[in-house]
């Protein structure tokens, strides 16, 4: 597939570590609203700094947007999924229906509706580790 097709840089993006159990986690706010502190409690193993990208990332694509209120201390930062934001949380629900249909199953998961899911994403260190390797065979 070509790198300028829109379905690669769509895939592509929400693919991203951490930006779709960010998307998902927006869902599940009231309102679709969330604040950062929330955020990171519920995204168990997420650095601020990752958050904070993931965030950054998504308001420059307009899948969500930021307020901050500065009413009152501390200062609170709320983000909240945009229109757009909540079309391509129906795609990932119209996938996960799809899934379910074919049998394509998770243990973990037990709601149709994301929003009410209670699973808390487990990221692992995914780098590859170095396969230990046989010494070489000795001809005599």
């Amino acid at each position: 597939m070509d790198d300028t097709c829109t379905v690669y840089q769509t895939v592509d993006f929400i693919a991203k570590k951490w930006t779709l159990p960010i998307l998902l986690e927006l869902y599940k706010g009231t309102n679709e609203t969330r604040r950062y502190s929330d955020l990171k409690k519920n995204l168990p193993g997420i650095t601020p700094k990752t958050l904070s990208q993931r965030l950054k990332e998504l308001e420059d694509h307009h899948l969500l947007t930021k307020t901050i209120d500065t009413t009152a201390f501390p200062i609170k930062c709320h983000y909240t999924l945009t229109p757009s934001g909540i079309d391509i949380i129906r795609v990932i629900t119209d996938i996960k229906t799809w899934a379910l249909k074919w049998n394509i199953t998770n243990t973990t998961c037990e709601h149709q509706d994301c929003k009410h899911c209670t699973h808390q994403p487990e990221h692992k260190n995914t780098t590859p580790r170095k396969q230990p390797q046989e010494p070489p065979t000795r001809h005599t």
